[in-house]
Order: C-alpha cells, then sequence, then structure tokens
C-alpha cells in the first residue's frame, strides 16, 4: 500500500486543530487505558489499520492484556470488561455507527449511569477524535505498522 497525501505537511493547521481535540481529551481525566479501548473499538469498525496497530501499541505499552486486546471485537460476549467500560464501548459503538440507529436512548442511558455529564461529552470527544483520525488515515493510506509506542506509558491520568 502506497500513501496518497501526507496530510500532516499538506495541512499542518488542520492537523494542529485535531491535535488539539486530541489533548483536551488527553486532559479530560478520562482514564486511558479506557480510551484505549475505544480508540482500539472504534478503528476496528471502522477498519482503519493504521489506528488499530497505533492504539493496540499503546495500551499494550500502558499494560494493558493480550487477552482483552484479543477479545475487544467481541467484547459483549466476554467477562473481560466491567460495567463502566461496557458501557464506554457501547456508546463507541453507537456514535462510531451513528447512522445505524441514531444514538438510541437505552445506549445512552447506560452510559449516563457509568459516567458523569462531563465525563460523557469527553468520552463523545474521544470518540468524534478517534472517529477523525481514521476517516484521515484510512482515506490518505498511512500506511500501518510504522508507529512506535512508548516503551512504558503511564496509566496516570
Amino acid at each position: 500500500m502506497e500513501p496518497r497525501i501526507n496530510y500532516r505537511k499538506v495541512a499542518p493547521g488542520a492537523l494542529q486543530a485535531m491535535l488539539g481535540l486530541e489533548e483536551c481529551v488527553r486532559q479530560s481525566g478520562l482514564d486511558h487505558v479506557l480510551l484505549d479501548l475505544i480508540k482500539t473499538r472504534a478503528s476496528q469498525l471502522n477498519g482503519c489499520a493504521y489506528c488499530i496497530d497505533m492504539h493496540t501499541k499503546d495500551a499494550r505499552a500502558r499494560g494493558e492484556s493480550e487477552q482483552r486486546l484479543y477479545a475487544l471485537a467481541a467484547w459483549r460476549e466476554t467477562p473481560f470488561f466491567g460495567p463502566r467500560e461496557r458501557a464506554a464501548l457501547a456508546w463507541t459503538e453507537t456514535v462510531t455507527l451513528i447512522a445505524d440507529g441514531h444514538a438510541p436512548d437505552d445506549v445512552y442511558e447506560e452510559a449516563r449511569r457509568s459516567f458523569s455529564e462531563k465525563e460523557l461529552v469527553d468520552l463523545t470527544l474521544a470518540i468524534v477524535a478517534i472517529n477523525g483520525w481514521n476517516r484521515l488515515a484510512i482515506s490518505m493510506r498511512t500506511v500501518p505498522g510504522t508507529y512506535r509506542a512508548a516503551a512504558a506509558i503511564p496509566e496516570s491520568r
């Protein structure tokens, strides 16, 4: 696969705006392990190989287990994820696939029971951000396999 356009070089202002949203999400107070899970799950749904590669590497560097990463695509069928993670993953799928059901009330209510209003807005912004990154990487054919995570990424917020 050959990359199409180096969007980082061609549109640095747009890249800075995307990175600004990413920094807002990073500083939101949401658990970074949870963010790794939702970024990976959205990337799976969108078929973004580059982002799947990136976020699974970050998750492993943060101490995430291989078992949970392998099971993420079938998270509903496993006992590996807690209630808050399940609510976040369901919300991730709903927001990522928004045309399929327009964020049904039952999925929203489940997320609302697990997250404060601020956290739910932050979680939604994280989902919006990863969906944007997915669309950039897929459409511009960003080549997977080149991303390197830090040796160990701290779990702290």
